[in-house]
Parts: structure tokens; sequence; C-alpha cells
């Protein structure tokens, strides 16, 4: 039987009891907590076990992994068209079956040359396609509780991102990086495709539901702000397209740059390995609490002013690196740092779709992934580059604090596009 047919048959389902959004909720989340093999923190334990039975240096592993990143975000514009095209069902069934392909294949590399193909089908796969595609899913099913709904679906999903190395680790121990790499495709394919196949719907209609979950008045003028949106060249012509892109970059940007350097980075100011290890711990909590609240408080007041205070933690978390010390200091700075990214990404989810509408929001929100992926793959080098001319990274640390204070100021600088649905936000400005 072909994917086609099973599709159409179990689109033909009866209605469930009760609003189907949260159902979708609860599979976004999933799938997005699945992408944790082609993140930064599922890649990370694969490393040192290929340079050494592959003979390749570190510096090859790193240019590899780099140009994985640049070119599978090359792609994300074109899957965001063709979630706008097939929905986000159909796409993500290919997604999980390429996804789960590619890390299969890996465990069957050899050379530099396939690793650096590797890298590019789970970076284009796993952190861009299937995040946007399973947070775009989510998008459709609400309007009112959009935020709330996105908050839920970052933060569960970080969670299952963050036990992706954990389950890594075991089985590269027990059994080797390549049976590792095959177990994890294999669970890919268990988790996504069933998600997909028999969980996803593309919007509230297939089911005689609205957003929400509530009946409107006028079902008329509902259906029609419901498909409603502009073009992806429209929003990318409005300065507020590129303050919120901007914000998702540069925590993108530098938040990955520190990360990557984090042992390095801590050790400068005191901290033993363990304890710059440790310091994951309160950036994960502080992100998950900053992705709810975000996620809850965009429901409810003007999304400017929490861009501007995702800015400001950002800012405050990377110039205090510069200070930072051994004990609550540090615990202050990974809280910094992790509540300005965890934020970041749930606004830019409910951000979107909330002032350019959802009739083209993966086209939209695809571009927006490319350019966030690539800068996730330029902070790093950056850093390192500083790292290597000045002997330190004060000096970078510092040159970097301006631009995301520069981006909260732009945010209560440049207006949002006109939009009744503001009338249903705070009246702050």
């Amino acid at each position: 039987m072909s994917v086609s047919s099973v599709l159409s048959r179990s689109s033909a389902a009866k209605t469930p009891r009760g609003f189907y959004g949260w159902r979708i909720v609860g599979y976004a989340s999933l799938a997005v907590a699945a992408s944790g093999p082609g993140q930064t923190a599922g890649v990370s334990l694969f490393v040192d076990p290929l340079i050494r039975d592959l003979g390749i240096s570190r510096s090859a592993v790193s240019t590899a992994y780099l140009i994985g990143t640049l070119i599978g975000a090359l792609a994300l514009p074109w899957i965001g068209r063709a979630l706008d095209r097939f929905g986000a069902r159909r796409t993500m069934v290919v997604i999980g079956v390429a996804f789960g392909a590619v890390l299969m294949a890996l465990a069957a590399v050899s050379s530099i040359v396939g690793l650096t193909a590797g890298f590019v089908g789970i970076r284009m796969a796993g952190q861009g396609a299937l995040v946007l595609t399973a947070t775009t899913a989510t998008a459709m099913w609400f309007d009112r509780r959009r935020g709330t709904a996105m908050g839920i679906v970052s933060a569960v999903g970080a969670v299952g991102i963050s036990m992706t190395p954990l389950l890594a680790e075991a089985l590269i121990a027990h059994h080797g990086w390549r049976t590792a790499w095959l177990v994890v495709g294999l669970a890919v394919w268990v988790i996504v495709i069933p998600i997909a196949i028999f969980g996803i719907r593309d919007r509230p209609s297939v089911f005689g539901q609205w957003p929400d979950g509530h009946t409107p008045r006028d079902t008329a003028a509902a259906s029609a702000a419901a498909n409603w949106g502009v073009t992806r060249g429209v929003a990318m012509r409005h300065p507020f397209f590129w303050v919120v892109t901007a914000g998702v970059a540069a925590c993108g940007l530098l938040g990955t740059a520190v990360n990557f350097h984090q042992i390095s980075l801590l050790g400068e100011r005191g901290l033993s390995t363990a304890e710059a290890a440790a310091n994951f711990i309160p950036q994960t909590i502080a992100a998950l609490v900053a992705t709810l609240a975000a996620g809850a408080l965009a429901d409810r007041i003007r999304h400017r002013w929490l861009i501007f205070a995702a800015m400001l933690s950002l800012a405050g978390g990377i110039g205090w690196a510069t200070q930072v010390s051994p004990g609550l200091s540090a615990v202050v700075f990974g809280a910094l740092i992790g509540a300005a990214g965890g934020s970041m990404r749930a606004l830019e989810a409910a951000t979107f779709p909330h002032y350019f509408g959802t009739r083209h929001i993966g086209s939209i929100r695809g571009m927006v992934a490319a350019l966030v992926v690539a800068s996730t793959a330029f902070g790093p080098l950056l850093y390192a580059a500083a790292h290597g001319a000045t002997g330190g990274y004060t000096v970078v640390l510092w040159a970097s604090t301006p631009l995301p204070l520069v981006i909260a100021a732009a945010a209560l600088v440049v207006r949002p596009p006109s939009n009744s649905a503001d009338d249903r936000l705070g009246t702050g400005l």
C-alpha cells in the first residue's frame, strides 16, 4: 500500500471528540524532540569516535559540519514552500523518511566526503525542516492561544533534544558509533512517520473545527481570517520581519558560539571543566521556563516588548561572560543565555503567523529558518578566530554585546504591521 493511500484512508477518520489542536501540540512536541540527532547536542557525541576511527582531524570534522550546516540551510526556503503547497502532514512524512535514511547511511560513512554529505542531510532535515514543519503545523490550529501552544511545543521538544546525548552516549559506549546511528535513524522512522500519517492534520477545517476550538459567530469572516496571509516577498519588505529574524539569528549566532566554546570560555574565568559543563543545567532550566513564559505572554501583550526583553537578556549574558566567576555569578550567566534563546524561539514561531497570516507561513518561516541555521554555523568559527587573534574571549564578547542591544532598540522603534489581531493584545506600544 502506498503512502498516499495510507494518508487518504487515515484522513477519512471520524471527527475526534474535543478540540484536536491540543493533540497536535503533543504530536508536534514529539516531532521536535525527534530532531535531536540532527542538532549540535546530538552530533557532538559522535565527533571524537569519528576522529579516532576515520583518521581525520578535528578541524576537518568541524569544517564538514560547517559546510553541512550552510548547505542544509539553503534548502529550507524550498521546504517552507512545500509546506504551503502540500501541507505539514505530507511534508513531515517525506522529512521523516529522509532524516532517518540519512542517519542510517551515516553508519556506513568512511571518508570526509561522505561525512560532509551526511551532515548536509541531518542538518537540513533534523535541525531545520522537522522543527519548521512541526511548529508550523501547530500555528495552523491556534490563534488567540498560539503563543501558549508554541511555548509548550518548544519547551517539551527542547527536553527531548537534551535527552539525545544521553541516548547517543549509551549506544556508542556499548555498541559503537555506527550501530548508534543505525538505531537513532530507525527511532526517527518509528516516531516521526506514524506521527505524520496518523496524527498530524493540516488545519482545523479537516475536522470541521476552528482555531482554538471555538466556533465563531461569523463563520464566513472567521474562515477568511483563518486563511489570510501575505506572501514571503511582502513580509520580507516589512522592517519588522527583519527585527524578529535578527533577534532569533542573534541568539543562534551568539548562543551557539558561547555554548561551543563554553568549557574554554568559562575556564578562563576560573571555573573547572566540571563546573563549566554543569553550567548547561541552569541554561536548560532557564530556557524551559522562558519558553513557556514567553509563549503565554505572547497571547496577552505586544510581541515587541517580549523581543526587547529577550535581547536585553542576551546582551546581559554576553556582557556578563566577561566578568563571570565560579558560583552564583556563573548561574546568572547561564540563566541569561538560556532565557534569551528559549524565549526568542517561542516568539518567532508565534509572531510571524500573528502579523503575516498563515496562508504563506511555511514559505516565510522557511526563509527565517535558513538564516537562523546559517547563523549557528558562523558563531563558533567567529569566536575561535577571535580567541586565536587575541588570546582570549573578552574582546569578542564585548564586541558582540552591542548587537542584541541594537535589535532591542529596533524592536521598540519599528512598528509591526497593521493587524486587527493586535486588538486582542495589551495596549502597550
